[in-house]
């Protein structure tokens, strides 16, 4: 786990171990291109790796979210205007399932509020069918949960992998138990 991939804003502190991928973000630090606020921030973090063709990545994660907009999931990277990222995001005082697309420059953002209990082991799973993304969401053990379908414009070779942000905290501490990509799961959505 975690052999192949690349930091895009290194984090202050980091480890790899046994356990997984541990790391505390950097104060201040967030993707977020243009829309409503009228900024870019480009600073979070992203451990990524290179990813060809359909695919689904799956990770694993707890953090101790409390700073507004905390934030741990999974980055889709093409470069710095057209990406995607997904996972918990802790906004008015609970976490929710958080997934902003960027596209051309400007981004969206989706929230659905999550009992406290997701923020032990979230799930989170993205899949790409050529230029479709399909987001799906879970903790413990329950069944996945449809969270998005969107749209982006990739090449062949994109660039996936575990992030985490505190826009506005002075850091968050995150551990990635399980990261894991392989073929495309299906594109049904109501399998």
């Amino acid at each position: 786990m975690f052999r192949t991939h690349v930091w895009h804003n290194a984090p202050p502190r980091w480890s790899v171990d046994d356990e997984g991928l541990h790391f505390t973000t950097g104060t201040e630090t967030d993707f977020w291109n243009n829309t409503h606020y009228g900024f870019v921030h480009a600073n979070g973090h992203a451990f990524l790796e290179p990813a060809s063709g359909d695919f689904s990545a799956e990770a694993t994660f707890s953090a101790r979210y409390g700073a507004l907009y905390d934030q741990a999931g999974i980055m889709l990277r093409v470069n710095d205007a057209n990406w995607i990222k997904t996972g918990i995001e802790f906004t008015d005082g609970v976490p929710h399932f958080s997934c902003v697309i960027t596209r051309d420059d400007q981004s969206d953002w989706s929230v659905v509020p999550l009992p406290f209990e997701a923020m032990a082991a979230m799930q989170v799973r993205l899949t790409r069918h050529d230029t479709t993304l399909v987001v799906r969401y879970r903790w413990s053990e329950a069944d996945w949960t449809l969270g998005r379908i969107g749209y982006l414009d990739m090449p062949e070779t994109v660039a996936i992998g575990p992030t985490a942000c505190s826009p506005v905290g002075k850091g968050l501490d995150v551990t990635f138990s399980r990261f894991v990509r392989g073929p495309a799961v299906s594109g049904d959505l109501h399998a």
